[in-house]
């Protein structure tokens, strides 16, 4: 059985330094493996309970392997985002994979700040990394 690109997506979920408006999120991406369109979700998450939230705000982008090796930029709607509390965005395809950049942490000392998403529609089960972290920038100004 192939796996195709709707079957498998990703995220990251983070706590929030500040209060401010969100205006962009940016991934780094390591590989695209033809031209597509990426969809980037912003949700609430409930960390205790591992619940993903409504939809805050989308964005919807076109890459292809000239964004290999870049920051894919996606602007936001703005929203307004409260301190300490924990948000997380998904990202999807419905027709290219995309590789994205991660950071793995010591097992002493795991990420405090949020963690790794990903789900694949063949198994259906949440997996979430404290150890890993996408390579992600949130742009919230005050």
């Amino acid at each position: 059985m192939n796996a195709g690109p709707t079957d498998h997506l990703a995220g990251q979920t983070f706590n929030c330094p500040e209060d401010g408006s969100l205006k962009k999120i940016q991934v780094y991406s390591s590989a695209v493996s033809h031209p597509g369109k990426i969809i980037l979700t912003v949700h609430e998450f409930d960390k205790q309970r591992k619940n993903w939230g409504n939809i805050l705000s989308s964005s919807e982008i076109k890459v292809d392997e000239n964004d290999t090796e870049n920051w894919m930029q996606f602007p936001l709607q703005s929203i307004q985002l409260q301190k300490d509390n924990t948000y997380g965005f998904r990202l999807q395809s419905p027709d290219t994979l995309i590789a994205i950049g991660e950071a793995a942490w010591p097992s002493k000392y795991p990420f405090e700040y949020g963690e790794e998403w990903s789900i694949n529609n063949l198994e259906n089960k949440d997996h979430y990394y404290k150890y890993f972290s996408l390579a992600f920038r949130v742009e919230l100004r005050a």
